[in-house]
């Protein structure tokens, strides 16, 4: 079950005065505190950023040449084959 977390943090922030007018209207069209408004929006920006930035997106014609890719891999060239044995190398030592 959620449960609403109990300590809080002061964030301070100078914007424009058209900035904090737009922020007023929508919090009033919402029906929320300016307080409430600007906090549910700016943790929903951040979890939309940190998804945009997680989540890898193809287009059609990508996803199909990335799937024909795994489902016939090329053989590893011979700088790939350096590459594996650096990484190996470098991360997994003996």
């Amino acid at each position: 079950m959620f449960q609403p977390e109990t300590k809080t943090a002061r964030l301070e922030a100078r914007l424009p005065e058209s900035v904090l007018g737009l922020l007023r209207q929508a919090a009033d069209l919402q029906g929320r505190s300016l307080s409430d408004f600007v906090v549910c929006s700016a943790r929903e920006a951040a979890e939309r950023a940190i998804a945009d930035h997680d989540v890898l997106r193809l287009s059609l014609a990508d996803q199909k040449q990335f799937a024909a890719q795994l489902a016939k891999p090329k053989k590893p060239t011979a700088a790939m084959k350096r590459a594996a044995k650096r990484h190996s190398d470098l991360i997994e030592p003996s």
